[in-house]
């Protein structure tokens, strides 16, 4: 069951009687929408919502953040990531995304839909439209115009009680401090109307500074600051002048540096920040400090090792940088800095940097998607380089949308020659090729091997014969993909793991053996590419030749090694995040358990892995070699329960969170160990 949240980082103040609200509206709606200003408490209100749904355990919940994206397109893909639809279809992405949500029952949480208010309603009536088992819940500061939607306006806290009992726990935390007075604190908390943001920003004032101090100086501020000069409703007021309060009590450095923050679409870390934001007034030693003053005052929160702006104070901060003139200068530093972590995470990944890599690609989607935004409209070469280097990170950790869309545009505007474009016209085929485009992905290949001959470019050569032997391989020619990948090779020469080109080849290399009934040579040269990988730290390689260890094992009846081999498969893609490889991983251990006999694991194991295939948007796939031995072992697991034992249990298994299920088969000792 989906149960993606994000983390709650303070306790939940008042509110019970729109929470109530809320809960009931999602019972008797399909659409509810949270409206409010700026800072009112939308979201917060919305997620513990979405708690209280989760801990009914009667629905998925699912939760996609949208105020990071600043292009409309990639809406689809961030909810399909939301509800860990990783779509490897080649159907239109909305289509694919109904088709896999049509007999969930899911409540989709979407968090700050104004800036995309007319993508999330066309996207919400064909949702809405063809998944009877979908509700959603949206915050907004506006409602999104849907037919049937509901809308629950959230009011700031009423000042006397829940406003005052936010501000006495965020006070509390921000300083040694009180006892508050209640006068001045009810004051306060009348002034500023309310607003949960407003109250943590002046909350943050209290490290440093008496209650009486705050209180005396922000009235003040508001007393001259004059309603009819704002625009919205009074109350808005309060937070205007609360933020704008807040910037003017920050050092010149932190009010640099929270300008500069802005151009972060994301959380990161205080490396990042430093990369990007220090220069000119701003020096180095002064940006940690700054940050530091930023979290204090509620300008910022953190998130284990990683700095977030909520979007409210993002706005403010972009305001100020485009006063500062500084919007296309940091826009671009931004961007060349996502570009120069590329170069690091591709350049790492033969080695033990790789799991790094992409942990760090998925962390950073957000920043590299606003970096390719940028390059797109200033520097397409750029964007054609860096969508090439994210392509063997995004292709199987479920970014194919992202991936096939940014590469097409770059290769479209981008004149580039040489290795970048050979690298993104084989990333392209890449993405081709997991999406069940074979014919598509062979033209690309072919493509490649052009550029990369023209351009003398041996490693392009040796990717163009990987996804060319890949292609053959997926329409049954092992003979044509052997022989692809084995001219390319010995063409190269060089070391065994010398480039990812070599590798991927001796890849292709091992499955075609497998294919062929070659076993013996197929054993010998995927353990000993499995043994590189682990000398090396290399994961994904490694998951794949486990792969091939696992399969050759069940063709020669050794259920035991199979199983081991499968798990460490699993391990490996667990690891990197991808779907994919964990599908094909679960087919293998279910197939080697029920030839060992245990029927129940091997339901759960194959159960499980109908749930990752049906996450990544089509039927059961692999190397045609795989379906017999799926076929096989399946009808041994019935033998094994009886019909009515094994469609109990697959009942059970299919019911249950795949995730869960993974992570007991992998903690479980095999059979007879």
């Amino acid at each position: 069951m989906l149960s993606h949240l994000p983390e709650s980082r303070d306790e939940f103040v008042g509110r019970h009687h729109e929470l109530a609200a809320v809960a009931q509206a999602l019972r008797q709606h399909r659409l509810v929408t949270l409206t409010g200003g700026g800072g009112v408490g939308k979201s917060r209100l919305a997620l513990r919502a979405a708690e209280q749904v989760l801990r009914e355990g009667s629905r998925g919940v699912a939760w996609a953040d949208l105020w990071p994206l600043s292009n409309p397109r990639l809406l689809v893909a961030t909810v399909a990531d939301a509800l860990d639809f990783a779509d490897h279809s080649s159907t239109v992405p909305v289509d694919a995304l109904c088709a896999w949500l049509v007999d969930k029952d899911v409540v989709l949480v979407l968090d700050s839909c104004e800036h995309l208010t007319e993508a999330c309603r066309s996207l919400l009536d064909r949702l809405l439209g063809e998944c009877p088992g979908l509700t959603v819940l949206a915050t907004s500061r506006e409602p999104l115009g849907v037919q049937g939607e509901h809308r629950a306006v959230v009011d700031p806290l009423p000042t006397a009680t829940d406003a005052v009992e936010l501000f006495r726990h965020r006070a509390a935390g921000s300083g040694p401090g009180g006892p508050w007075d209640p006068a001045t604190t009810a004051r306060l908390c009348e002034w500023l109307e309310g607003v949960p943001l407003a109250l943590e920003l002046v909350a943050g004032q209290l490290a440093h500074r008496t209650l009486d101090e705050v209180a005396h100086d922000l009235r003040s501020r508001l007393d001259i600051t004059a309603p009819e000069r704002t625009s919205g409703p009074p109350r808005h007021r309060a937070l205007r002048t609360t933020i704008g309060w807040s910037h003017e009590l920050c050092e010149p450095a932190e009010r640099l540096l929270w300008a500069r923050l802005s151009v972060f679409r994301g959380a990161v870390d205080a490396d990042t920040v430093r990369a990007v934001c220090a220069g000119g007034a701003l020096h180095e030693k002064d940006v940690e400090p700054a940050l530091t003053g930023l979290e204090r005052g509620s300008v910022v929160s953190r998130i284990g090792d990683r700095f977030r702006m909520l979007d409210t104070v993002r706005e403010y901060g972009l305001m100020w940088l485009d006063e500062l003139g500084e919007t296309e200068s940091l826009s671009e530093r931004h961007a060349r800095h996502f570009l120069e972590r590329g170069h690091e995470a591709r350049e790492g990944w033969l080695g033990p940097a790789q799991i790094d890599g992409y942990r760090w690609v998925a962390a950073a989607h957000a920043d590299l998607c606003a970096a390719l935004d940028h390059f797109l409209s200033t520097s397409p070469g750029r964007a054609l380089d860096l969508s090439g280097r994210l392509a063997l990170f995004w292709t199987c950790c479920g970014r194919l949308r992202e991936a096939t869309a940014y590469l097409e545009e770059s290769l479209t505007l981008s004149e580039e020659q040489g290795p970048v474009r050979t690298r993104a016209l084989w990333a392209l085929g890449v993405a081709r090729v997991l999406s069940g485009e074979h014919v598509a992905a062979q033209r690309l290949a072919l493509a490649c091997e052009r550029q990369a001959v023209h351009q003398e470019d041996p490693e392009g050569v040796l990717h163009a014969a990987y996804l060319l032997g890949l292609v053959h391989l997926l329409r049954g020619g092992p003979m044509a993909a052997r022989f692809v990948v084995d001219g390319a090779l010995e063409s190269a020469g060089g070391e065994p793991f010398g480039s990812a080109g070599r590798v991927l080849c001796r890849l292709v290399r091992v499955f075609a053996l497998t294919a062929q009934g070659l076993r013996e040579a197929a054993r010998r040269e995927a353990g000993e590419l499995r043994a590189d990988c682990v000398a090396r730290g290399e994961w994904w390689t490694r998951s794949y030749a486990d792969y091939q260890l696992a399969l050759i094992s069940l063709f020669e009846d050794r259920a035991g090694e199979a199983a081991g081999h499968a798990r460490s498969m699993l391990d490996g893609k667990r690891r990197i995040g991808d779907s994919f490889g964990i599908a094909l991983g679960l087919d293998l251990l279910a197939s080697a358990l029920a030839a060992q006999g245990a029927g129940e694991p091997a339901v759960a194991a194959y159960a499980a892995g109908e749930n990752y295939w049906d996450a990544v948007g089509h039927p059961q796939r692999g190397t045609p070699e795989l379906g017999p031995v799926r076929r096989q072992y399946e009808s041994t697991a019935r033998s094994l329960l009886g019909d009515d034992g094994y469609d109990r249990a697959l009942h059970r298994s299919v019911l249950r969170d795949p995730e869960s299920v993974l992570r007991e088969l992998l903690d479980s000792s095999p059979p007879g160990s």
